[in-house]
Formats: structure tokens, sequence, C-alpha cells
């Protein structure tokens, strides 16, 4: 009668079990046997930036001159925008408008900036693809062009 296979499948992982008790016993004898040679000390384990960011592990020297930093001028945030000047005329190309709905857009001239246009601001009536001239006003909802008109 020949012996059933699930009996050969408990000693095989029963061998597993015992291999990987041995190999963690193994590993936590190395271990101790290195940090008593070793004797690792605070004093290696400590790491210091120095004023340009960089970690060394030399100290700073106490008798360098340190710079003074007022905290005023620390910036934690991206620059702020230089203001434009919204009274001047500019130009751009008008990229869509309905007739219909009274409404557009215009793409600035030499910039990404587009601006909506609305009939009632409309000093000439435009088409899509007409040079104008405009004067930006901050809108409810970004940016719009007023006294739009053609340019010729």
């Amino acid at each position: 009668m020949a012996r059933s296979q699930s009996s050969f499948n408990k000693r095989e992982k029963e061998k597993k079990r015992l291999k990987r008790r041995e190999d963690k016993q193994q590993k936590k004898e190395e271990k101790k046997a290195n940090a008593e040679s070793g004797n690792t000390k605070l004093e290696d384990m400590i790491a210091y930036v120095d004023e340009f960011g960089n970690i060394t592990d030399t100290p700073p020297d106490p008798e360098q001159k340190k710079k003074e930093v007022k905290a005023a001028n620390i910036e934690i945030s991206t620059p702020k925008k230089e203001e434009e000047d919204m009274t001047s005329e500019r130009r751009g190309t008008v990229n869509f408008y309905d007739p219909t709905k009274n409404y557009g857009f215009i793409n600035q001239d030499g910039t990404d900036e587009r601006f909506f246009v609305h009939a009632s601001s409309l000093i000439t009536p435009i088409q899509e693809g007409d040079k104008v001239s405009f004067i930006p006003k901050r809108g409810m909802k970004g940016m719009d062009a007023v006294d739009v008109k053609l340019i010729k």
C-alpha cells in the first residue's frame, strides 16, 4: 500500500518551518555580534546641516560669524505678480464670437491671455478673426475686454 501524499507535504512544510526558524536565529546572532563589535555611538549617527542646506558629518564651527536674517525677509510663497497697467490699450484677435448670443473671446497678441467680450462693450461690430484693440477690466469670472474696436 502506498503512503498518502499529504504526509509527505506535511514533512516538507515542517522542514521549511524549521529552516526559517534556524535562519532567523542565525540572523539574530549575527546582529548581536555586529552590535557588540561596532559599538555605534550617538556621535557617529548625528548629521549636521550647513548654511547652504548640505548634510555633513562635521559640526559647525562655533566661532564662525553667523548672518543675521530678519523673519520679515523670508518668503515662503509664490512671488507676487506685478501689477499690470489696466488702463493701457491692448491689441488682440477675436478667437470666437457668437452674434446671436452677443459674446465672444479675444486672444491678446504676444501672450496666452484670453479676454471675454460682450456685445455691450463693443464700439464697432466684430467677427471671428478680426484684429481689435481693447482695454482690459477685471470681471466677475476673469478678465473682460471693454471699449473693443476694429483695427484697420
